[in-house]
């Protein structure tokens, strides 16, 4: 088996966050996505600290297409600079990562 990745996505509304799981995981970019929220973000944004209720996209791939999820991702996203960041999955039940394997892109 390969190298799986966790990305978190922050989007502003549900209906974003759903939108963008859906595409990713109808390409194959991911396997699945799980919605969060609402969240709360305080974050620093052009000199401004600014506290937004946010919702956070978690969604699950294989390391090799990180590049391609990312850029899909950031096409479909209203943010000027949005969140797209993963963490290495360094163990996982070995059915899981396999189904991550076996319904993304290959």
């Amino acid at each position: 088996m390969g190298s799986y990745l966790t990305i978190f996505v922050t989007t502003p509304d549900e209906a974003t966050a759903a939108s963008i799981a859906t595409i990713v995981v109808k390409e194959k970019l991911a396997a699945c996505g799980q919605i969060v929220g609402p969240i709360r973000s305080i974050y620093r944004w052009k000199g401004e600290v600014l506290d937004e209720p946010e919702y956070l996209l978690i969604l699950k791939t294989r390391a090799e297409l990180f590049s391609d999820l990312e850029e899909r991702v950031i096409e479909l996203h209203p943010y000027e600079v949005p969140q797209v960041v993963a963490l290495e999955i360094k163990e996982g039940a070995r059915d899981y990562l396999a189904w991550i394997e076996e319904v993304t892109r290959g």
